[in-house]
């Protein structure tokens, strides 16, 4: 992984090489940085494996590529990702769903990270749904 941070801290420019897992690499980044709260701005590159869970099922799909990753979505901090990706095979069929651990960098994969000053985001248990989900508080000064 190679990463810079733009004059603006709340910016981190990243480069995953090949062989890099993205979820985990995410994870290693927001730990890292100590980011607090932050945003995927962008993110382009490709994948020779995709690991997504799909709309109600309980655990994820491997895919083999190559993929290109036509979308990423997402929320980052120390507590852990929640992604959402898209992407597409060499006839265009697309694939997208919760990104999981077990996708594999192909080429290359730039991320745009943005840190939303003032906010804390942590992922908490919740009964309703079975998930660890999002609570978003505004920090102190």
């Amino acid at each position: 992984m190679r990463s810079g941070n733009s004059s603006d801290r709340g910016t981190t420019l990243v480069r995953l090489r090949p062989g890099e897992d993205l979820r985990l690499s995410l994870t290693r980044i927001a730990k890292l940085r100590r980011l607090k709260a932050a945003v995927i701005l962008s993110g382009v590159g490709s994948l020779t494996q995709a690991n997504l869970r799909f709309a109600g099922r309980p655990e994820g799909m491997v895919l083999t590529g190559p993929f290109e990753i036509v979308s990423i979505t997402g929320t980052v901090s120390r507590d852990g990702p929640h992604v959402h990706l898209a992407i597409a095979d060499a006839d265009g069929a697309t694939f997208g769903g919760h990104l999981m651990p077990g996708c594999k960098v192909h080429t290359t994969c730039e991320l745009a990270l943005m840190e939303l000053a003032g906010w804390r985001m942590r992922r908490v248990f919740d009964a309703a749904t079975g998930y660890r989900e999002l609570q978003a508080t505004r920090r102190r000064r």
